[in-house]
């Protein structure tokens, strides 16, 4: 038989930032997503949050999806597996982890004495940086791999819902943010500013599909380019090779792989940064530092690729 694998996932803290929530992440499921490129042969099951579910399903490495709820949970502790991947760091998330039968465990267990988290050998790193990421200088992906004993090679996040749509558009706009992290959005009179810039060379589309995640996905698949918030439709955008200018302010840029495009920040960048809160404590938000004509000029650079030097 297959290594059988359990991926506990289901989004409500992100691996490298010490904030937990009641929301599940969608954007942080999706690009753990890569670790599925070391256990192609094995058996996985991935336990996630139900409003993630359309982001795996269909993933041709996922054997299982099993929404996190109290019927997962106890057939779950009754079966036995070769290997735990716990990627979450709350503490009774952590819990239940250590109450399943397995040979090898990675990622965070949880301490009886203190009722808190601990790493298991591999992850001391990746809990660090959870109360320091102004410290960390490495990928997202690479902090996974990590976690696991391995090493990562660009590989990318696997999105299992497969869009039909065609290139429609030039330029996407991925203008919103979710209720988790709304300091993160770029403001709305620079996106028009943008938008005047670039409306005489190229197409543009305002984001669409909100209220169900695969006409999102559809949406961002129509669109040549990509400009996006730090958000879910930065990491789908990614996991489809789309060309992307993404904008950074509270949250840290250097954890974010971006294979096709580029990353900006304000300029000149505040000390601040990144503060990783979910709440601007200063005045006016850093976002306002990333100018519409700087965000035009990487544009055009991205886009000479599809229709030359002008």
């Amino acid at each position: 038989m297959s290594e059988k694998i359990l991926i506990i996932k289901p989004g409500y803290s992100e691996t490298l930032v010490n904030e937990i929530s009641k929301i599940a992440s969608l954007g942080d499921v999706l690009r753990s997503t890569v670790i599925l490129h070391l256990y192609k042969d094995a058996h996985i099951t991935w336990l996630v949050d139900e409003k993630a579910l359309p982001l795996l399903r269909g993933n041709p490495y996922l054997n299982r999806i099993l929404p996190y709820e109290l019927t997962s949970v106890l057939q779950l502790q009754n079966e036995e597996f070769d290997t735990v991947i716990n990627f979450e760091k709350v503490p009774g998330i952590c819990a239940f982890s250590d109450s399943i039968k397995a040979w090898k465990r990675y990622g965070f267990r949880f301490d009886t004495k203190t009722g808190s988290l601990r790493a298991y050998d591999g992850s001391h790193h990746a809990l660090e940086l959870c109360l320091n990421p102004e410290n960390n200088r490495k990928y997202w992906e690479e902090m996974l791999f990590e976690m696991v004993g391995r090493g990562w090679s660009g590989e990318l996040p696997i999105l299992g819902y497969k869009p039909k749509s065609k290139e429609i558009h030039d330029i996407g706009f991925n203008y919103c943010v979710g209720d988790k992290w709304p300091i993160k959005a770029w403001p709305k009179e620079n996106w028009q500013e943008l938008e005047l810039l670039l409306d005489d060379k190229y197409s543009i589309s305002w984001q669409e599909g909100l209220k169900n995640l695969e006409d999102y996905i559809e949406w961002i698949n129509s669109c040549r380019l990509i400009v996006t918030n730090d958000s879910l439709g930065l990491h789908i955008a990614h996991a489809l090779n789309k060309k992307i200018v993404a904008l950074f302010g509270p949250t840290n840029s250097t954890e974010v792989f971006v294979k096709n495009g580029i990353k900006l920040l304000p300029e000149p960048t505040p000390d601040c940064l990144p503060c990783t809160s979910n709440k601007c404590f200063i005045g006016k938000s850093c976002m306002y530092g990333i100018k519409p004509d700087v965000v035009f000029k990487e544009i055009n650079k991205l886009m000479e690729v599809n229709y030359g030097t002008d």
